[in-house]
């Protein structure tokens, strides 16, 4: 099987880091984070909110999706275009989508300026990137399907052969199974289903 003509990978992180940039006594706080839904972002920012709730500002940003059609750069009180879009900007320059990037400011007496204040947020959003590990993940799809029992062979075979997870099932005279699957691998994968005698695909 061709893997190399699939366009079903993404680059994303790995797992959550956290770290603190200073400037002129200002902390920022940065953190990075692997998320696929927006309810997950909501969750991560809840829980930041809650630990530093003494934070002046918990500025952000965040992509989503394949295509990175899903983005939004948040300021929370800095000056617009100072804080979110900077830390969208470090996102998107590493070509990272399902990423979410939080820098949590405390004030420390001096300001920054409108130009200090983009640096600050771009090379928070830096580090918090460069302490992670950009990982490429695969767009993956599932499949219901149900067979009769003597084709369980035929089904394993495929399983194997293109590297199916088998997510659940169940084993009597009907068998029923949810399969994922790469989505390069989709037509392949519907056709030669469609091969196996008895075998029916479940919307």
């Amino acid at each position: 099987m061709d893997t190399e003509a699939f366009d079903d990978t993404y680059l994303t992180l790995s797992k959550t880091t956290e770290g603190l940039y200073k400037d002129r006594s200002s902390k920022f706080f940065y953190f990075s984070f692997p998320v696929k839904t927006e309810d997950e972002i909501k969750e991560k920012l809840s829980e930041l909110r809650k630990t530093y709730y003494d934070a002046r500002h918990h500025c952000y940003a965040y992509i989503l999706g394949k295509e990175g059609d899903v983005f939004r750069a948040v300021d929370d009180g800095e000056p617009n275009h100072s804080a979110g879009d900077p830390i969208l900007g470090q996102i998107r320059s590493n070509n990272l989508t399902n990423t979410l990037i939080v820098v949590v400011r405390y004030f420390g007496g001096t300001k920054l300026g409108m130009s200090g204040l983009i640096q600050a947020y771009k090379t928070s959003a830096a580090l918090a990137i460069e302490e992670n590990e950009i990982v490429e993940e695969k767009v993956l799809e599932t499949v219901k399907i149900q067979f009769e029992y003597p084709a369980m062979n035929e089904v394993m075979k495929l399983v194997k052969s293109m590297d199916l997870t088998i997510l659940d099932q169940e084993m009597e005279l009907a068998c029923k199974m949810d399969l994922e699957f790469r989505m390069g691998i989709k037509n392949q994968l519907l056709e030669s289903l469609s091969e196996i005698e008895n075998l029916s695909i479940l919307t």
